[in-house]
């Protein structure tokens, strides 16, 4: 028998057998011509040689970039349009052993992901990018893109791009020439066999370079797309060697992979022990909470609201610390408007013995209202059986609830009577500890030291707290 030898086959980095539709088992996702194909089997062959596959993290974004990950036999991670570099920048640096490669278009890096690519570049993150770059939207039915070349129509743009209308075609690899950080840029083409072999070069030494550690690799890849261009596959591939080339040269805008130093490797993470003393929560953080009536499982979900310069986020952020401290499960998250002062704010604070699966508090079970229209605005939210620290002398008739529990005290004039009315919130969390029990003075001092650096401020939220919970203790409170 006559001996065989195999000089071209599958990559092993692709999967075996391509998961599609039944009625489409027979070919990929991509039309016939499309450069995505293409570059799939040279990212593929590339692992293969460098024996990496295992280590391999693919990002794909949305456009029919995404279809990545149903070829490649690798880590994939499919993200947002346009965030791939923000979750390659991620994944390498939690992982740094691993090889981190994000794909994308034109549509999703030069356009919506154009920040993330410009910073991940500038960081010099050890990653490496591919960026398709074929002057139009995909799978989005063929919009402009930043990439456009002048006169191109599309679809969505009948008259073609105008520089007086859309400005110049965007050139990435040589915006990011312009950054001190990339170790590898070039760009190359598809538009015949000649170029796609210079391309698998670039698409092998952009990955070995992250192999060896070095820093930020893109290769861009003038990439045909008959079916949105509206030509078959062989027009297409003439129109990437004769009018893409034209406006996008291509060539080496940066190589410095002879001097590029190895990145350091990442300082290990803190012994979770250490935490506390990093932190600085060590205080008090041994004392225990008293257990609530009749629930094991605490899990407080807090809505505190009001205009800015009520001390809003304050009153979260002591609640937050406190709660660190007595060693619960934290989550606060803050939201206010553009103003400092008047603007509307709000913050949610979660406590809870329990891993906190989100921050945000959509039915919070205490709501403080600092002003009346953030009362309004939340309390039909607030869950049955909750309470509702108000701050006035009662609700306003239209806002009674008979499922709640209402406490209306007017912390603000109570707060004036202490010394100064901007300790309201601290009136506000004198009452709310007093009624629930949430948690311990100590705990709430401790914060209060944490937070408060002037001493007269201490000493004053320390009054209006006990202001608080004198007003709460003489019967202010009552049941909705």
């Amino acid at each position: 028998m006559p001996e065989y030898q195999v000089l071209h086959e599958k990559a092993r980095s692709f999967y075996p057998r391509y998961t599609r539709k039944a009625e489409a088992q027979h070919q990929t996702h991509y039309c016939p011509g499309c450069g995505h194909g293409v570059t799939h089997k040279l990212i593929a062959r590339a692992i293969d040689e460098l024996g990496i596959q295992d280590r391999v993290v693919l990002i794909s974004p949305v456009g029919c970039s995404v279809f990545a990950y149903y070829y490649l036999d690798v880590g994939n991670v499919q993200v947002a349009h346009g965030r791939a570099p923000a979750a390659a920048t991620a994944v390498k640096r939690s992982r740094p052993d691993s090889i981190v490669i994000s794909y994308q278009g034109d549509g999703d890096l030069a356009a919506i992901g154009s920040a993330e690519i410009l910073h991940a570049a500038n960081r010099g993150e050890p990653v490496t990018v591919f960026f398709i770059n074929n002057a139009i939207y995909g799978m989005t039915g063929g919009q402009m893109a930043p990439t456009t070349l002048i006169g191109q129509k599309s679809t969505t743009s009948p008259f073609g791009r105008s520089i007086w209308n859309e400005g110049y075609p965007l050139h990435v690899c040589e915006v990011l020439a312009a950054l001190e950080a990339p170790v590898y840029l070039e760009r190359v083409a598809l538009g015949n066999s000649k170029q796609v072999m210079a391309a698998a070069k670039a698409v092998r030494r952009a990955i070995e370079n992250q192999v060896r550690g070095l820093g930020f690799s893109l290769v861009e890849i003038l990439s045909p797309c008959p079916t949105i261009w509206k030509k078959n596959p062989v027009e297409a591939q003439r129109w990437v060697r004769e009018e893409m080339a034209k406006v996008y040269p291509l060539g080496v805008f940066r190589d410095r992979t002879k001097e590029a130093e190895p990145r350091p490797a990442p300082a290990p993470p803190p012994a979770l022990g250490d935490l506390p003393r990093i932190l600085e929560i060590g205080d008090g953080a041994g004392e225990a909470l008293p257990p609530l009536p009749k629930d094991p499982f605490a899990d407080h979900r807090i809505k505190i609201a009001g205009f800015g310069g009520q001390g809003v986020l304050m009153l979260g952020e002591v609640l937050a610390e406190a709660g660190l401290a007595a060693g619960l499960e934290v989550s606060w998250l803050p939201s206010y408007g553009p103003e400092m002062r008047s603007g509307t704010s709000n913050c949610h604070v979660r406590l809870s013995t329990r891993a906190i699966d989100s921050p945000l508090v959509a039915h919070p079970t205490l709501l403080l209202a600092l002003n009346e229209p953030s009362l309004r605005k939340f309390s039909a939210t607030v869950e049955p059986g909750g309470w509702i620290l108000y701050n006035g002398d009662q609700l306003p008739a239209d806002c009674a609830r008979q499922d709640v529990h209402v406490a209306a005290i007017p912390f603000t004039r109570l707060a004036d009577r202490v010394g100064d009315a901007r300790a309201g919130n601290m009136v506000m969390l004198g009452a709310l500890l007093e009624i629930t029990g949430l948690l311990p003075e100590a705990h709430i001092d401790y914060a209060l030291r944490r937070k408060v650096k002037s001493e007269r401020w201490l000493e004053l939220d320390r009054r209006a707290l006990a202001a608080g919970r004198e007003a709460a203790r003489q019967g202010v409170t009552h049941a909705s």
